[in-house]
């Protein structure tokens, strides 16, 4: 898949936060949107899922050279945010299998399995409400990284993660990662270190 950037900005009020961000992202890649906190790198990540409209210049999806519209986009790419919702109400079994009856699971994974991947077999069964927030962080990451989607989009993927879970996510990464799309926005070297293209979005003021 690749995703093209075409004088892409973003105003907000009389502010831009970024303006003409012209760039194409290329599956297999590994890329990283960079910046202090405040620079414009989650509202970009947000305009690439094709959650948000840019001002001004516009993103195109090619899947195969076929133009994918934007209200088509779901199957194609996952998404994890500190602020994305989840389901606190469900179990993280029932969470997982309602998340993942609308969105494939990656070949050989199964429901069971992303839990132990997970590491969390002992609380499978417990309401997601009543997880911490490094757990709650390893579902979100899990939603994302295990749908088999071609692009995988990650906003500061280890906030609230301790040592074992960033250990955990770069094992991911190298494991389920290597053959897709990934863009990752962060300030932290640790989140985007295998990523080998690198976007400052100060640089587009």
């Amino acid at each position: 898949m690749k995703i093209f950037l075409e004088h892409t900005s973003k105003r907000f009020l009389r502010h831009w936060i970024f303006k003409d961000i012209n760039y194409t992202f290329s599956a297999p890649g590994a890329y990283a949107l960079l910046g202090a906190n405040g620079s414009g790198k989650s509202t970009l990540l947000r305009i690439i899922a094709g959650m948000q409209n840019p001002s001004l210049g516009k993103v195109s999806h090619f899947d195969k050279d076929q133009l994918v519209e934007s209200n088509a986009l779901f199957p194609y790419i996952s998404f994890c945010a500190p602020g994305i919702e989840i389901v606190e109400e469900f179990t993280l079994r029932e969470f997982l299998a309602f998340h993942f009856s609308f969105k494939k699971m990656l070949p050989g994974l199964s429901i069971s399995t992303i839990i132990e991947l997970c590491r969390l077999q002992d609380a499978a069964d417990r309401v997601i409400g009543e997880f911490s927030s490094g757990m709650k962080q390893r579902v979100k990451l899990a939603q994302a990284i295990f749908a088999d989607t071609p692009v995988l989009l990650l906003d500061e993927p280890c906030t609230n993660l301790d040592q074992a879970g960033v250990e955990q996510y770069t094992d991911w990464m190298a494991q389920y990662a290597k053959d897709r799309l990934v863009i990752v926005a962060s300030n932290d070297v640790r989140e985007y270190f295998f990523c080998k293209e690198r976007l400052t979005v100060e640089e587009y003021k």
